[in-house]
């Protein structure tokens, strides 16, 4: 079992920053990527950056250069840098992490609004 607890979300005017932080406890040496996604109304929930242990990292084509995905091991967290934020960045965040099982975990979301 995997236990995630995110934090960092809520209200910035269009090209601000947020940073949201996400920290794992439980069965942690057996997480093998660490992950955020997000869901808009109406939408479907999609990946928006995830990252690996080694750690290799993937995003979204609409976050590609504003947002950075990173992971602190020692910690057991990973966050993810926002800038340059955009409305359409408005969504309910979420942490998800993999074990090397295959078995995954969700946080319990956060939100972020982009509006001026």
């Amino acid at each position: 079992q995997v236990q995630l607890v995110e934090s960092g979300g809520g209200l910035v005017q269009p090209g601000g920053s947020l940073r949201l932080s996400c920290a794992a406890s439980g069965s942690i040496s057996s997480i093998s990527s660490m992950g955020w996604y997000r869901q808009a109304p109406g939408k479907q929930r999609e990946l928006v950056a995830s990252i690996t242990s080694r750690p290799r990292t993937n995003y979204a084509d609409s976050v590609k250069g504003r947002f950075t995905i990173s992971r602190d091991n020692a910690k057991n967290t990973v966050a993810l840098q926002m800038n340059s934020l955009r409305p359409e960045d408005t969504a309910v965040y979420y942490c998800r992490v993999f074990l090397y099982s295959g078995t995954s975990y969700w946080g319990q979301g956060t939100q972020v609004t982009v509006s001026s």
